[in-house]
C-alpha cells in the first residue's frame, strides 16, 4: 500500500511537473506521439506507399496532381466530381505534385496524418484549459492518444484541431463579451472554410450559433451573429459556384449523401462498412467498387445518379421501419462503444468512453454553462448522421479528443485522491 501511495504520488508530481510549462507539454507529446507514428511509418514496405487510384481521395488527388481537374473519383473516368469535400484532396495532390507517383509520395501522405495527429494530441493541454478543465486532464488524454496508433486519411486529425480552435472561438463570444463585427465575420469565414474540410461539422456549428442565440441577451450580439452568417455564405460561395456551374445544382459541399444514404440502407445491409466488406459478396452498390455502378453513374451523372441512389434508400427506409431502427441502434452502439462485430478491438473504444462519461459527471459540477455547451454540443451533434449512414471507425476520430481530454479530467481526479 505504501509503494502503490508512492507511485501515485510520483505520478501527480510527474504530470503536474509536466503541465508546470506549456512548452514543454507540447514538445514532450509530440515527439513521443511523432517517433511513435515514424517507427511504425518505418515497417511499411515501400511497395504498399505508391499511390493508386483504388480509393476516392487517391483518386481525386491523382486527377488534380496531373490534369488539375477535381474529377474521376470512381472505378472509372466519370468526369468532375463533389464526391469528396476539397480541401484535403488538394492537401494530397500537392504531396504527389512534389514527389510523384512514388512510394515518396506515400511516405509524404503519411508523415503529414502523423504531424497532425501529433500537433492535435500535443495541444490537448491547452484546449482542455480553455475549455474550462486543467491542463493535467489535457497532458493525460494527450498522453492516451500518442499511444493510440491509427493510420486515419481523410483529414480527420486535422478537422479535431479545427473543431477544437471554433469551439474555443465560441466560448470566448460567450464569456468574454469581446464580440466585434470583425472578430463576427473571421469566425464565419473560418466555419465555412472548415465545411469544405469536413461538412459534418456543420450540425455542431448551429449547435453553437443556436445556444448563442438563447444564451445572448443583447439584440446587438445577435447582429454579430448575423455578420457570422454572412462569413459563412462568401466562404461557401466559390466552391457552390463551381458545383453549380459543373453540375447544374445546388448541394452543401459534397453530392454523394444519397449514395451514402443508400450503401447504410438496403436489404442484406450491415451497420458497418467493415461488416459488409467481411461478407463473402459485397451488399452494397458503389461506383468505386464496381465499373456497373460506374458506368451508370457516368451515363447519368453525378447528381442524378445520388438522387436516385437517395430515393432507393428512402423508399427502403420506408418499407422497412423496424430494419431502419435496428441498424440505427447498432451504428449508434458502433460509434459509442465500439465496432459490435468485434469485441476484443472494441474494448478500447468502450473504455474510452466510459472514462469520458465518467470524467463528465465528475466535472461538469465546476464548469460554467457556457463551458458544457462547449462540450456537449459536439458529442450530441458531430454524430447525428454517421447514426444513419454505414459506419466506419474513423468517422468518430474528430470529436475523441473531447473524449480524450474528459477521461484524462477522471484519471487525473483518480490520482490525486489516492
Amino acid at each position: 500500500m505504501f509503494r502503490k501511495h508512492r507511485l501515485l504520488s510520483a505520478l501527480r508530481a510527474g504530470v503536474v511537473w509536466m503541465v508546470d510549462s506549456p512548452r514543454r507539454s507540447f514538445i514532450v507529446l509530440f515527439l513521443l506521439s511523432f517517433a511513435i507514428r515514424v517507427n511504425q511509418l518505418n515497417q511499411i514496405p515501400s511497395s504498399y506507399l505508391i499511390p493508386t487510384a483504388n480509393r476516392e481521395l487517391g483518386a481525386i488527388a491523382i486527377s488534380l496532381m496531373q490534369t488539375g481537374q477535381f474529377a474521376n473519383p470512381y472505378r472509372i473516368p466519370t468526369g468532375p466530381t463533389a464526391h469528396l469535400p476539397p480541401i484535403y484532396p488538394f492537401i494530397v495532390s500537392v504531396i504527389y505534385r512534389w514527389f510523384g507517383l512514388t512510394p515518396a509520395a506515400g511516405y509524404g501522405s503519411l508523415l503529414f496524418i502523423a504531424v497532425t495527429v501529433s500537433v492535435l494530441y500535443s495541444i490537448l493541454p491547452w484546449f482542455a484549459q480553455q475549455l474550462g478543465l486543467s491542463r493535467q486532464a489535457g497532458f493525460v488524454g494527450g498522453l492516451a492518444g500518442a499511444f493510440l496508433v491509427e493510420w486515419h486519411g481523410h483529414g480527420e486529425y486535422l478537422t479535431g484541431i479545427v473543431l477544437g480552435l471554433l469551439l474555443i472561438a465560441f466560448l470566448a463570444r460567450w464569456t468574454k463579451n469581446r464580440v466585434s463585427w470583425r472578430g463576427s465575420l473571421l469566425l464565419g469565414l473560418a466555419m465555412g472554410a472548415a465545411f469544405h474540410l469536413q461538412p459534418a461539422l456543420l450540425p455542431v456549428m448551429l449547435g453553437c450559433m443556436a445556444f448563442e442565440l438563447w444564451w445572448s441577451r443583447s439584440q446587438r450580439k445577435r447582429t454579430f451573429l448575423g455578420v457570422t452568417t454572412l462569413g459563412i455564405v462568401l466562404a461557401c460561395v466559390p466552391w457552390a459556384w463551381r458545383n453549380y456551374t459543373t453540375f447544374n445544382a445546388i448541394f452543401f459541399i459534397r453530392s454523394n449523401m444519397g449514395l451514402e444514404l443508400r450503401m447504410g440502407n438496403h436489404g442484406g445491409a450491415a451497420a458497418t462498412i467493415e461488416a459488409m466488406d467481411a461478407q463473402a459478396h459485397r451488399q452494397y452498390l458503389h461506383p468505386a467498387a464496381l465499373s456497373t455502378e460506374a458506368s451508370i453513374l457516368r451515363d447519368m451523372g453525378e447528381i442524378e445518379y445520388m438522387r436516385q441512389a437517395g430515393q432507393e434508400a428512402l423508399d427502403w427506409i420506408r418499407t422497412h421501419p423496424g430494419d431502419f431502427l435496428w441498424l440505427t441502434v447498432q451504428r449508434i452502439a458502433d460509434l459509442w462503444l465500439g465496432l459490435l462485430h468485434k469485441p476484443l478491438a472494441a474494448s478500447g473504444v468502450l473504455a474510452l468512453t466510459i472514462l469520458a462519461f465518467w470524467g463528465m459527471w465528475q466535472t461538469f459540477p465546476s464548469l460554467t454553462i457556457p463551458q458544457r455547451a462547449a462540450l456537449i454540443i459536439p458529442l450530441a451533434t458531430y454524430p447525428v448522421i454517421y447514426y444513419v449512414v454505414a459506419y466506419m471507425p474513423r468517422y468518430r476520430v474528430p470529436i475523441d479528443w473531447i473524449l480524450f481530454i474528459l477521461a484524462g479530467a477522471a484519471v487525473r481526479r483518480w490520482i490525486g485522491r489516492k
